[in-house]
């Protein structure tokens, strides 16, 4: 089949058709697409996925993401996310993100790795990762979810749900094979098709690294025994991890905008997400200087102005103007330089403070103090920021004190970690909240309507699921912990 779409089109069909959080929920259903993609080519179809990512990692995934880790909270000037900064939402709030995950991230990743076309052991080989990058996320966010029936109508229009543990089984295995098969000689020219890393066999290998140990780690709670195995047999195997970040670039052309900048464009938001006061005390109390690259200043006193999660409604706070986004992290819907902001997938800093905490649990060799540093220096470089700057910080941040115990370096790290990935990888650092109770000066939304102590720990299952999958296995509540999250997760008020 001719390849008659280029990178940027896919992109403009995917994002062109998803502005607005609620708004629509079928786009490019490979299903119903008049051009065909059941018969299309794997390099036709590799874009669909990434740019599939990109929507989920960059828009519905990173704004809860982003408030529940509380970087960010509700304007006080607008209402879009008032109920999620409260922990008040319903199932059809995640109904958009289904569809995405499965009608369109996992359908055109299957049909890459079932496709007979010759030489293309490379696509597959990216696709299998994509999968396994794409089946953790959505099970971090629900929980079980269909797994062994979810990507082939003929075997049932009702797929059952599988456990979160086959699910992470199925993630190894998928990575496994996604390597495996990027070894291969067999390949396809790929270039721009490719809007990760083009083709780079070598980057998507270190890519499939990084999610497996980011996935054995995610379960080092859980299951210990099975973590250190698998990430004793990765260092064993002499793997190599990402040290630059794995991320989907946009342009300022229409359609082809972050995926975030371009809902708000799209629904006129011009200030709805604002600073949240838990993550900005935290970057003042150790003078950093990078919460001035993640928040714009209110002039003229050039401070980050923000308020508590959950405070937007407050009258003492009404028609208040706080900080937003800044435009590097696509958060401010009058600047265009936020519709080039990336999605990041996998951060290098995030690589850094993964290998970081296998080393500091004595999982992997290596120098605890080394990668912790580098997670550090990385993310500040990310930003524009100085590796003198990132020393300084170093030396004198009362949060970047590594420590001598296993215990409160992996306390640091998980911190450190939390500070990198502020407006970029929301959904992310809250999911590593939820594994290990860090960063602990989280607290419970001030206006929560879930109960003391209470905070969301899960998505729920779409509305989608309820009134047409016969399996549906019924509303789990917001604050149910995933099966990896052994720790009983109780904020201060």
């Amino acid at each position: 089949m001719k390849n008659i779409f280029s990178t940027k089109n896919f992109l403009f069909l995917l994002l062109a058709s998803t502005v607005g959080f609620t708004g629509c929920k079928k786009f490019l259903d490979v299903n119903q697409n008049p051009n065909n993609p059941d018969s299309a080519t794997p390099t036709l179809l590799l874009p669909t996925v990434e740019a599939s990512l990109g929507q989920l990692m960059g828009n519905g995934f990173q704004i809860f993401g982003g408030i529940w880790a509380q970087y960010w909270t509700q304007s006080p000037v607008a209402s879009q996310y008032r109920n999620f900064d409260r922990y008040s939402v319903t199932n059809t709030a995640f109904d958009r993100s289904w569809t995405t995950i499965y009608r369109n991230a996992l359908v055109n990743a299957d049909l890459i790795i079932k496709s007979e076309t010759p030489n293309s052991d490379n696509v597959k080989g990216i696709a299998y990762i994509l999968k396994a990058y794409t089946f953790q996320a959505a099970t971090d966010a629900f929980g079980d979810i269909p797994l062994s029936d979810a990507l082939d109508a003929t075997k049932s229009s009702s797929p059952k749900y599988d456990a979160q543990s086959a699910v992470y089984d199925s993630v190894f295995t998928y990575i496994d094979k996604g390597v495996a098969l990027l070894k291969s000689s067999a390949t396809t020219s790929l270039g721009e098709q490719d809007i990760v890393f083009q083709g780079n066999a070598a980057k998507w290998t270190a890519f499939g690294n990084t999610l497996k140990l980011r996935a054995y780690l995610r379960i080092s709670e859980v299951n210990p025994q099975k973590a250190q195995a698998g990430i004793a047999a990765l260092y064993a195997a002499n793997s190599t991890f990402l040290n630059e970040d794995a991320q989907i670039k946009y342009s300022t052309t229409g359609g082809n905008q972050n995926p975030l900048y371009n809902e708000m464009v799209g629904l006129n938001f011009t200030q709805n997400l604002g600073a949240s006061a838990t993550a900005v005390n935290g970057f003042k109390k150790n003078n950093d200087p990078r919460a001035f690259k993640f928040y714009d200043v209110i002039a003229p006193a050039d401070t980050i102005s923000n308020i508590l999660n959950g405070a937007s409604s407050l009258s003492s706070n009404s028609g208040k103007s706080i900080s937003s986004p800044s435009a590097l992290v696509g958060g401010r819907a009058n600047n265009p330089a936020s519709a080039t902001a990336p999605v990041k997938l996998i951060s290098s800093a995030e690589s850094a403070f993964l290998q970081a905490e296998a080393v500091a649990r004595g999982w992997a060799a290596g120098s605890v103090s080394t990668l912790f540093q580098k997670g550090i220096q990385t993310s500040f470089t990310a930003v524009s920021l100085t590796s003198a700057q990132a020393t300084a910080y170093i030396a004198t941040a009362p949060d970047a004190q590594l420590g001598t115990s296993a215990a409160t370096q992996i306390k640091a790290i998980i911190t450190q970690k939390y500070y990198a990935m502020c407006g970029t990888q929301g959904f992310e650092a809250w999911t590593e909240y939820r594994r290990t109770g860090y960063p602990n000066f989280l607290i419970t939304s001030v206006t929560s309507v879930l109960g003391a102590g209470r905070t969301p720990l899960r998505f729920l299952y779409p509305n989608s699921e309820a009134v047409s999958n016969g399996n549906y296995p019924g509303t789990v509540v917001l604050y149910q912990p995933v099966w990896w999250d052994v720790a009983t997760t109780v904020l201060p008020n």
